[in-house]
């Protein structure tokens, strides 16, 4: 036998190989023999023996990483004992990965995969399960990252920012606003509401503080001049700012038809997702049917968005909208003063 098949091929990476076999293979319910730790380690191409992993272990407690010896009538099982992130932590994050609307469903998959390296192998297959991807609106710009890094260096060098702003039009379509003109704002603030990220700015035209989706920014730049809307921003109130942006309550799930005007299309695409029917109805307006959960918000929602959109069935829905009108006809009277 010749030295090298004694030592083995990767005899120098032994610590590196063996920290990963407990990371990947043991958890608190999961442990390995000797003799399958040895046979992991030779599957490597390392040798070792019992007597050395002895001293391996006390080696790898001495760096941080807690090698546990459970004894089982006459044998001994090893595990990890402590990682980074606990199974409870790790499934918090996949749950927010999945159910952030800013993340594309490519990235969000990138993203789990490496959450689930941070488990071992019998963790991971529990992470997998943990959210089941079904029907949730994700967006469609995968540029979210680099749009969020630079409005981040933006923020923090005092700078302004130009971009492009889009809409999605009645083909489904990015469709740019002001016919592509350059939007030049002062950014002061990140904020998540509903799964979307929105930048918080000052328009200086305007002389208004206004929020943007992130996702709907093309080609951000930012902006060698100095950023703007100090004095406003030493009044805002991001938690107040927060809670005056749209959100559902809970309520009885419905498959509710509507019908509105074409320019409607991006407010119902933003809501539900880019996979809606349009049907065409007339060439001003579409009839599209969507699975809501009713409940007053909801209702609020569509008329807070005004007579181009109506809801035309069931007709269950339609009769709760109209007690609701009339609900708020008698709230609110008509003064003859």
């Amino acid at each position: 036998m010749t030295g090298k098949e004694r030592k083995g091929d990767h005899q120098k990476l032994k610590m590196l190989c063996l920290a990963k076999i407990f990371l990947k293979e043991t958890d608190a319910q999961h442990a390995l023999t000797m003799p399958e730790i040895i046979d992991k380690l030779s599957l490597c191409g390392v040798n070792a023996d019992r007597k050395t992993l002895y001293l391996d272990f006390e080696e790898l407690r001495d760096f941080g990483i807690d090698i546990a010896a459970d004894r089982v009538g006459r044998s001994c099982r090893y595990r990890l004992v402590n990682r980074d992130f606990e199974l409870p932590e790790l499934k918090l994050l996949v749950d927010s990965v999945q159910s952030s609307k800013f993340i594309t469903d490519k990235k969000s998959n990138e993203l789990i995969r490496k959450l689930e390296s941070l488990a071992s192998k019998h963790e991971a297959k529990r992470l997998q399960r943990q959210v089941i991807i079904s029907g949730r609106v994700k967006t469609m710009n995968e540029s979210i990252y680099n749009n969020v890094d630079k409005i981040h260096d933006a923020i923090n060098g005092g700078c302004q920012i130009r971009f492009i702003y889009f809409q999605w039009n009645i083909k489904k379509q990015m469709a740019v606003r002001k016919d592509g003109a350059w939007y030049q704002i002062s950014p002061w603030a990140l904020m998540w509401n509903d799964g979307y990220y929105y930048l918080v700015a000052y328009d200086a035209e305007e002389n208004l503080i206004k929020h943007y989706r992130v996702d709907k920014m093309m080609k951000i730049s930012v902006v060698d001049e100095k950023r703007e809307g100090q004095e406003l921003f030493r009044k805002f109130s991001t938690p107040r700012y927060y809670k005056s942006l749209f959100g559902m309550n809970s309520g009885k799930e419905t498959n509710v038809t509507f019908e509105a005007a074409n320019h409607m299309v991006g407010i119902l695409i933003d809501r539900f997702g880019k996979d809606i029917f349009i049907d065409k109805k007339d060439d001003e307006h579409f009839r599209t049917t969507v699975n809501v959960t009713v409940s007053s918000s909801f209702l609020g929602w569509i008329m807070s968005l005004g007579e181009d959109i109506r809801i035309v069935y069931p007709k269950s829905v339609v009769d709760m909208m109209a007690r609701e009108a009339q609900r708020l006809a008698a709230q609110y009277p008509v003064s003859d003063k």
